[in-house]
């Protein structure tokens, strides 16, 4: 056996020595695969490495912060919780005995329209604005009843017309008359009755929480950012009503892109916070049906459509109001049928007759 071994390992050395350079050619040709073969593998294994290092020193991004808006004015709010605020109206007289008013300015949405003789009242309507006195507050009417119908909210006033206080009391509304909650309500001392009613947001919002009125969710006007024009073309507007006691006239701010508002010939002030300057001014035309209650009385046709003008960012956009029932709201759309945005912030809706009312601007 150790001789067979023997006698093989000298073939393989009588082989290898007439062999040994095509052995060592061989060998080299191994070695050289083997090496290209590793760099291949570290390369690959140093490419992934500098990948993940780059996935993890990369900046994250960060996501955008959400914003939330007032449904009301379309303002910018601090969270979801105050776009559910409770939503209050408040009737607010504008007889010559009742200026300057309180709590106008500080407000959303303002609907202005004749109450009776010609003679204007406003329906101001709050969610985040808090004045903290409002007034003179008066009497309600049923077309104002059907505006905030569409806000899911308390409707403030003292007592109103028949047909309104039937409706109003009817178990569909809000209804916060001074009659049946007066410790909401106070009279002053310096104007002589019934221009003397006010009220605050603290009272307010403590009959709303105690009635668990505490959040109000209704659909609001389209809403978008204000952009001045370049080129204005409305800067000068003149509302006729009535009579030159409510006629009405603003003057466009392009800086502030708001609306100085002036009646009876002299600016309309609030008394505490100055000169009342919405975003957005609608005149719009409306029929004056005359209703039984106690004797004939002009009302304000409310459901169905008509001509409007909107004033904002400093022009003027001819446009169609319509409304479908006494809860839908309001909308505004343009000669094609698209809903207009209305400018964010407060926004004074005139109600003119198509009778004797107008509105005109340069």
């Amino acid at each position: 056996m150790k001789d067979k071994k023997l006698k093989l390992w000298k073939r393989i050395h009588q082989w290898l020595r007439k062999h040994h350079k095509s052995v060592w050619i061989i060998c080299g040709i191994v070695l050289i695969f083997i090496g290209i073969g590793g760099a291949i593998v570290f390369m690959s294994l140093s490419k992934k490495e500098t990948v993940a290092s780059i996935a993890v020193t990369e900046p994250t991004k960060e996501s955008d912060p959400v914003k939330y808006y007032s449904p009301l004015t379309g303002n910018l709010v601090t969270n979801e919780k105050a776009t559910e605020q409770p939503v209050t109206g408040i009737m607010i007289e504008n007889s010559p005995d009742a200026r300057p008013q309180s709590g106008i300015k500080d407000s959303g949405v303002v609907f202005e329209a004749i109450a009776e003789g010609g003679i204007t009242r406003f329906l101001v309507i709050y969610q985040q604005e808090k004045p903290q006195l409002i007034g003179p507050v008066r009497s309600v009417r049923p077309y104002y009843i059907e505006w905030i119908a569409a806000f899911n909210a308390s409707i403030a006033h003292v007592g109103g017309s028949a047909t309104a206080l039937a409706e109003v009391r009817n178990g569909n509304y809000r209804d916060i008359d001074q009659f049946f909650n007066s410790g909401t309500y106070w009279r002053t001392n310096d104007r002589y009755a019934p221009h003397n009613v006010y009220t605050s947001f603290e009272k307010i919002d403590a009959l709303n929480t105690a009635k668990g009125y505490t959040s109000s969710n209704f659909n609001g006007f389209s809403r978008t950012n204000g952009q001045p024009s370049e080129t204005p073309t409305a800067t000068n507007i003149n509302v006729t009503i009535s009579s030159a006691l409510y006629n009405s006239s603003y003057i466009y701010d392009k800086n502030n892109n708001n609306y100085a508002r002036s009646q009876a010939g002299a600016p309309h002030t609030d008394r505490e916070s100055g000169q009342i300057t919405p975003s957005v001014v609608i005149a719009m035309s409306v029929d004056k049906p005359a209703i039984l209650e106690e004797g004939y009385k002009q009302a304000v046709a409310t459901i169905g459509s008509g001509k409007a003008v909107i004033f904002q960012n400093g022009i003027a956009i001819n446009a169609i109001w319509s409304k479908v029932n006494k809860t839908s709201q309001i909308k505004f759309t343009d000669e094609s049928g698209k809903d207009v945005q209305l400018v964010r912030g407060q926004t004074w809706i005139s109600a003119i007759p198509n009778e004797t009312g107008g509105v005109t601007w340069e």
